[in-house]
């Protein structure tokens, strides 16, 4: 089975959840529960509520996504 890539798109964290995850609102208007990717945590990137960010999102669970870079 061939492996398929992740889907990129840009949105706004709207509320900061326990454990390293943020509510993320896209910017085609659905919510999806973003958690921090792993470098982000290594490198102390925080994350805030109005931040504009870049998720990846698995093609099979459009729910949950990871958050690779917020922008400056």
């Amino acid at each position: 089975m061939a492996k398929q890539k992740p889907i990129e798109l840009d949105g706004e964290v709207t509320d900061a959840l326990p454990n390293a995850q943020f509510r993320v609102r896209l910017e085609n208007g659905h919510s999806i529960l973003g958690l921090l990717a792993g470098k982000m945590r290594m490198y102390h990137i925080k994350i805030l509520p109005g931040d504009r960010v870049k998720v990846e999102i698995s093609p099979f669970d459009l729910s949950k996504g990871r958050i690779v870079y917020r922008y400056k």
